[in-house]
């Protein structure tokens, strides 16, 4: 079941397995140690799907201005490695720009992506809009889905 929580409403054991889950993505699997934990999970929306106790599919949302001035943001887009190529990723990204579409109708939406990720995203609708930066050591882009009146 798909869940959508601020910061407060989560309970102690779904923002530990979250956090478990980026952790066990981001940091470990990605080989990349970095402060996952960076103090923006307070301002951001959280989005996942739950079976059972387990996460299987998250992202943070942002109103706008809270990561980036003038556009809602999507970040920590992720799922396990246990439960990829099922459609899932696409699921999570359709129930991300659905709430932040409904929430926010008028402001386009930025991410900065994994570069490995551009086709995802791009079939999603979003476009590459600045030169691959790295970030952790991982190539990345900013990209954006525009809509009206921005």
């Amino acid at each position: 079941m798909w869940k959508i929580k601020t910061f407060n409403a989560l309970s102690k054991q779904e923002l530990y397995n979250i956090l478990t889950l980026r952790v066990a993505v981001f940091v470990v699997e990605q080989s990349c140690p970095y402060q996952e934990v960076d103090g923006l999970d307070s301002k951001a929306t959280h989005l996942f799907f739950q079976k059972e106790d387990t996460i299987i599919a998250y992202s943070r949302l942002f109103s706008p201005n809270q990561y980036y001035k003038g556009y809602t943001a999507i970040g920590r887009v992720v799922i396990p490695k246990s439960y990829r190529g099922k459609g899932l990723a696409h699921e999570l990204l359709e129930q991300a720009i659905g709430y932040l579409s409904k929430e926010h109708p008028n402001v386009s939406i930025k991410i900065g992506a994994q570069s490995y990720l551009k086709k995802y995203y791009e079939s999603h609708g979003f476009n590459q809009v600045a030169k691959p930066y790295i970030e952790d050591g991982i190539p990345h882009i900013h990209m954006l889905l525009e809509k009206q009146n921005n």
